[in-house]
């Protein structure tokens, strides 16, 4: 019979379990309105991460931030120069909010992340530019930069490791490139602990979720219409909205694999953190399916949930707690994997696929902000 942990908020039982919350969204009224610290008072919220799209929604078409648009309108700042502006006083609003969920953990959460240019994804020295400069115009120790988990990026990720910042690598889709970022992590910090301590250095892994079941799913749906056998027909729709979750857990089967080796004992006996795993992109998209069914689904220790407001009420009003939900069903989860490449579905072509529409995604949300904050820089 599975554990169930029962506390009046669903939302801070996850704590219990190991696991913390960190909201996906950020904006501008968020942080004046008092209610990003009612939610880090009241649910238990440990962090807050951001990227082109939600600043591309809070910024574009809201009237929050037009007293510092008109500050850098008068001050001749470049497109570039106020994005920058911008979402700097928002994530330095934010960690100072954090700052005392920061200073509780000893360091542990409290984090407000922020991507560098997904321009740059493919742009190893850019990317390792750019990540110098957010800390340097951020200047709070519950800062992290999001570097994607590109091939590029993973040479970033080891140096910025290397040189002791907070890094949340974003876009990891397949269980082999969270491998490739397990390893820049230890590796960068096997560099470090020669020189420098590495009790402070902070770093998750976001791994994204249902997108996976969004694009198998279509592929799915695809060769059921052109399926004219019964039985194969079944085993199709078996598949439907348990790939993404399968993929989650076996990437949490070789965390644990990792972070139980004897190198990484030989780092955490130097005061190494785990780099934990940090569940993105939480909302259910297919409606046929529960509203909380990956959030629940992926619930354990040292384990990270970043999750939109929508779903972080839903959660707050009838969510469940298994404690140990992402440590079961590892064996299903393999299975699954067999399933999918019986029916002809690459698991790789998948996870590349979503890996480039993400970055497409985030560079298109760049650039309509940036558009848009040109106009409201033009206009008088």
């Amino acid at each position: 019979m599975k554990e169930k942990i029962a506390v009046r908020n669903p939302l801070r039982a996850l704590r219990q379990a190991g696991q913390s919350v960190w909201l996906d969204y950020i904006h501008r009224n968020l942080l004046r309105s008092g209610e990003l610290r009612r939610l880090v008072e009241e649910d238990g919220l440990a962090g807050v991460t951001s990227n082109p799209t939600i600043f591309e929604k809070a910024i574009s078409t809201s009237a929050d931030y037009d007293d510092s648009l008109a500050r850098l309108r008068q001050s001749k700042a470049s497109v570039t120069d106020a994005y920058n502006a911008l979402v700097a006083e928002d994530i330095t609003a934010a960690c100072d909010i954090l700052r005392p969920v920061f200073e509780e953990t000893g360091g542990g959460d409290g984090f407000v992340s922020v991507e560098v240019s997904p321009l740059l994804a493919h742009d190893t020295a850019g990317t390792m530019d750019e990540v110098r400069e957010w800390f340097a115009r951020i200047d709070r120790p519950n800062l992290m930069v999001k570097i994607p988990g590109t091939v590029e990026g993973i040479p970033a990720i080891e140096e910025m490791t290397a040189e002791g910042r907070n890094i949340n690598i974003t876009l990891l889709f397949s269980v082999d490139a969270y491998a490739r970022v397990a390893e820049a992590y230890l590796r960068g910090l096997e560099r470090r602990i020669t020189a420098q301590p590495i009790e402070a250095v902070v770093s998750v892994a976001s791994f994204f979720v249902s997108r996976i079941d969004t694009e198998t799913d279509k592929r799915l749906q695809s060769l059921l219409a052109a399926s004219k056998d019964a039985a194969q027909q079944e085993r199709l729709r078996s598949l439907m909205g348990k790939v993404a979750i399968a993929n989650a857990k076996l990437a949490y089967q070789k965390f644990r694999e990792y972070f139980s080796s004897d190198r990484w004992k030989a780092l955490a006996g130097r005061g190494a953190r785990l780099q934990r795993p940090l569940w993105g992109s939480m909302s259910t998209k297919n409606p046929a399916y529960p509203d909380l069914l990956y959030v629940e689904a992926l619930v354990g220790p040292d384990t990270v949930a970043t999750i939109p407001p929508e779903t972080l009420q839903a959660f707050r009003d009838h969510g469940r707690v298994n404690p140990r939900a992402v440590l079961e069903g590892w064996d299903e989860s393999a299975a699954v994997f067999t399933r999918l490449k019986e029916a002809g579905i690459s698991i790789d072509d998948v996870t590349q696929h979503v890996l480039d529409a993400g970055v497409k995604q985030f560079a298109d949300s760049y650039h309509q902000l940036l558009q848009a904050i040109e106009q409201r820089l033009q206009s008088r």
